[in-house]
């Protein structure tokens, strides 16, 4: 797995890339519903609002290759250090509670009342729409995909697990129990699991 890897065994712009592809693959089902609204909520039809909706989808996007950007600096020059899993576990559990968390979810269940309070025409406008809300997506998960680091950045289970965690905690009527009972989970895991491990 590639987590595992020595530092200088894979570049920095290759491992950027691996992660983004991640991140793009894991967050593209939560992430639909709201590119399907901002095309239905524009006001042009045709090529021009194929543009607006294909610059609302970069936008999200370019957050998150920022955030891939920060993980594989992460995974390049942190990997080594002692506890290093079970550090990055408990800050996802704890995170799972967090104000911010919280916060960062209720924009994300309400498309409709982003794009009525906040709408921009036109392609610079839906670029800056996604990039808003790709900020908040980060807020919501950034914890959650950085657990990647700890169980391996090439795990696909791992993947499946985060891809399906996010989509319900952001789409579901069942998201904030299920939030609270993977924040449980990763603190246990932090703190009776991973130590034994040695991860």
């Amino acid at each position: 797995m590639i987590v595992h890897s020595h530092p200088s065994a894979t570049p920095f712009v290759t491992l950027t890339a691996i992660w983004f592809g991640m991140m793009a693959a894991m967050m593209a089902p939560a992430v639909w519903p709201w590119v399907r609204s901002y095309h239905r909520f524009s006001a042009t039809t045709g090529p021009a609002a194929v543009a607006s909706t294909i610059a609302f989808a970069t936008g999200y996007l370019a957050v998150w290759l920022a955030y891939s950007a920060a993980a594989a600096f992460a995974q390049g020059h942190l990997r080594g250090i002692a506890s290093f899993g079970s550090a990055i576990f408990l800050a996802a559990g704890l995170y799972q509670f967090a104000p911010f968390k919280r916060a960062c979810l209720t924009h994300c269940r309400s498309p409709f009342g982003y794009f009525l309070s906040r709408w921009r025409n036109g392609p610079a406008g839906g670029f800056q729409m996604g990039a808003q809300h790709g900020a908040y997506c980060v807020g919501c998960c950034w914890a959650l995909m950085a657990t990647s680091l700890a169980v391996g950045a090439m795990s696909l289970w791992w993947m499946a697990a985060l891809g399906a965690t996010a989509f319900i905690e952001q789409t579901s009527p069942y998201g904030n129990p299920v939030r609270r009972a993977v924040g449980v989970a990763l603190v246990v895991a932090a703190v009776f699991v991973l130590p034994s491990s040695g991860l």
